[in-house]
């Protein structure tokens, strides 16, 4: 019975100092991330364009920079995030809704803009950024001042463009439309005079004229061809991530830091941004 009483004594010591191991070890944990200033353990996953300079871009190095980015990583930080809690997933145009939808993102910032169609599919939050469709000229070139200097010249757009159908259908049916995979192809032939024009939102066309490799190269037309109000999507029916997100592109607006991502971003190209838009989404 002796030998009994000691195993049970034994036994005890045992579990009591397990027990405040535990506890010590959660007191721990919660002073870890108090002292790191996170507010939350997990991960955010957000939706950028990969391959947009001055907007959304993915360097060699795997870094990412952009508008957009700054946009949404000062969204993040009003949800709670730091930023190395941000995991950006590439979000390709005809992507974005099927990305929302299926749970792959969070929320998605990569020149989406709003527009009755998608509507049925997501929500919004915003608009952040009002862009417009323009026209991207050599900078030395001074003939092309409206669209309708178009028809004669060569305009170049992504295949599929509907900004360069826009063009040759309504605005300046003479235009000798040329088409490439990429952008990229198309600046390369603005250069080297292969092509006249290249036209998309007027925010895309700033970015890569932005570009190191190409300052002084080219010049924005400055032609208001359309209004594209960019949102943030988010899954439909999520009205209180959607107002967060308001709550924050508001607080980003006011505190100066919207003014100042856009000129970090855009500024290089001479680009003549409007105003931050009125939240309309949610309201």
């Amino acid at each position: 019975m002796k030998v009994l009483k000691v195993g049970a004594a034994v036994a005890t010591a045992v579990v009591l100092a397990m027990t405040a191991t535990a506890c010590g070890g959660k007191k721990d944990t919660a002073s870890d991330a108090g002292a790191s200033g996170g507010t939350k353990s997990d991960k955010v996953v957000i939706g950028i364009k990969f391959d947009q300079p001055g907007l959304g871009l993915k360097t060699p190095d795997g870094k990412f920079t952009g508008f957009d980015v700054d946009v949404a990583t000062y969204v993040a930080k009003e949800l709670g995030y730091q930023p190395e809690q941000i995991e950006f997933k590439q979000a390709v145009s005809a992507e974005r809704e099927n990305l929302i939808s299926n749970g792959d993102v969070k929320f998605i910032v990569a020149t989406y803009s709003i527009n009755d169609k998608r509507k049925a599919k997501v929500d919004f939050a915003g608009p952040y950024f009002l862009a417009h469709q323009d026209l991207l000229v050599r900078a030395d070139d001074s003939s092309i001042t409206k669209v309708q200097d178009l028809n004669k010249k060569k305009l170049c757009s992504v295949t599929g463009s509907t900004s360069a159908q826009n063009i040759k259908k309504d605005l300046a049916p003479e235009a000798d439309l040329q088409e490439f995979p990429g952008y990229s192809e198309c600046l390369t032939g603005l250069e080297n005079k292969a092509v006249d024009a290249l036209t998309t939102d007027n925010s895309i066309l700033a970015g890569y004229a932005a570009q190191e490799k190409n300052k002084g190269k080219f010049k924005l037309a400055g032609l208001n061809m359309s209004n594209e109000n960019y949102g943030i999507g988010l899954k439909k029916g999520d009205k209180d991530l959607q107002t967060k997100i308001n709550a924050a592109l508001k607080k980003m607006v006011s505190d100066g830091s919207w003014e100042a991502a856009v000129k970090k971003n855009l500024g290089p190209a001479d680009y003549k941004n409007e105003p931050a838009p009125q939240i309309t989404e949610g309201s």
